[in-house]
């Protein structure tokens, strides 16, 4: 199943409802070129009055329902969909992450059928997941430090000046 149409969709909704959040877990480290897979996106927000007013409206428009767990005990609301199966978590806080403006300002934006998400990095992914200390957290690190050492490798040859010869020079 190919989720970018799902994700697009909460895409378009979250700006048509002007919430702010960042794609973070392994929806992010996929788009970060990680081979990892998910069933869900998670996303981090402010908690404020004013935004889960905006998240309900965004559950609205998504056909969805908010659900809002007990365990773990934390600032989870999950977005889901019966129809497809759509489930969209948005936390308050998230291990290993002192602030939203923090993750937000390390974010890149990336266009999902032609919307502009902000993704978190795949340094701050990694961080969430290894102060997380859950089984399946730690479980994918491995492949997620791989792949952050091979794009940082990438980044820094693609930066590195090429030596010119001159002329009259040995």
């Amino acid at each position: 199943m190919d989720a970018a149409p799902l994700l697009a969709e909460v895409c378009g909704r979250l700006r048509d409802v002007r919430l702010e959040a960042v794609l973070i877990g392994n929806a992010a480290a996929a788009l970060r070129g990680a081979p990892v897979t998910t069933v869900d996106f998670d996303f981090l927000f402010r908690k404020t009055p004013r935004n889960l007013a905006k998240l309900k409206a965004l559950a609205r428009g998504l056909r969805a329902v908010i659900l809002h767990p007990y365990y773990p005990a934390s600032d989870l609301y999950r977005v889901v969909r019966d129809d497809d199966g759509l489930q969209v978590d948005f936390m308050g806080t998230i291990h290993g992450i002192r602030s939203f403006e923090g993750l937000r300002d390390r974010a890149t934006s990336i266009e999902i059928g032609g919307v502009s998400l902000l993704v978190a990095s795949l340094s701050d992914v990694i961080r969430s997941k290894r102060a997380a200390r859950r089984p399946r957290d730690l479980a994918v690190l491995d492949i997620l430090e791989a792949t952050h050492e091979e794009a940082t490798k990438s980044s820094a040859k693609a930066r590195r000046p090429r030596s010119r010869k001159r002329a009259g020079t040995a």
